[in-house]
């Protein structure tokens, strides 16, 4: 099994370009790189000495537990999604090994909530509004092992969703009973197309994303607001299309 140091991660990095000073949103997993040495520790570390004391990282703190699998009675329900809300305390979350490492370590400060963000550097403080400051002033996103549906800056733009789509899959009664909002987070429904991979491609016929390989992770690195702002222009231009709704 081939062994992914600190430095080949520090290489893949800056040959996305990636560099001293960048202001980063960063989503990833561990195992899609194979094996690194040290762990989540050593991409940390690498993400960290890439972007230098004047850079800024930014990983999901969400409190959200991993997909659980669907009852026969939650199927009859309608029930699409079923994910438990963790306690403020929790050690591990449904945003993995890396993002839930940074959380945790004495010089990140996370903000307060169910979807929660955590951050480090020169910008962190500006983590009490989420995302907003990266989205806003020229910051970038990083994918390690995932792609665009994790992308949490995306959602920050979904306030131009028409009422019909944001309430196209209603809870009843029954559902917010046996699985109360407090605790749980649950859909009911599911749209017939991926609005998000459709503004991926859109990215990528525009140019925006660079990708590459770093062991056996696929990254993507672009400016949040390249791919956020296209998301947001088919919300005011063409919502239902996107969605797959005309």
């Amino acid at each position: 099994m081939k062994i992914i140091t600190k430095q080949d991660i520090i290489n893949g990095l800056v040959d996305l370009r990636l560099q001293s000073g960048d202001e980063i949103e960063v989503h990833s997993s561990l195992s899609s790189f194979g094996y690194v040495d040290g762990g989540a520790e050593t991409v940390i570390s690498a993400l960290k000495e890439v972007v230098g004391e004047n850079g800024s990282i930014f990983m999901p703190a969400l409190r959200l537990g991993k997909e659980l699998p669907l009852t026969e009675q939650d199927k009859k329900l309608g029930i699409t999604t079923k994910i438990q809300i963790l306690p403020e305390d929790c050690d591990r979350s449904a945003m993995g090994i890396i993002a839930d490492t940074f959380r945790h370590m004495p010089d990140t400060i996370t903000n307060e909530g169910i979807f929660r963000i955590s951050a480090w550097g020169k910008s962190a403080n500006k983590v009490k509004d989420g995302l907003q400051y990266l989205i806003h002033n020229g910051g970038k996103a990083l994918l390690l092992g995932v792609d665009i549906y994790k992308l949490t800056a995306m959602h920050y733009v979904e306030n131009l969703l028409p009422d019909d789509i944001k309430n196209a899959f209603p809870l009843n009664d029954e559902i917010n009973r046996i699985y109360p909002p407090d605790n749980w987070f649950i859909e009911a429904g599911n749209f017939s197309v991926k609005p998000w991979y459709t503004i991926q491609n859109m990215a990528y016929e525009k140019g925006v994303i660079k990708d590459g390989i770093i062991g056996d992770s696929k990254v993507m690195f672009f400016d949040i607001w390249d791919v956020v702002g296209l998301y947001e222009q088919e919300l005011k231009n063409n919502p239902y299309k996107l969605y797959g709704l005309s």
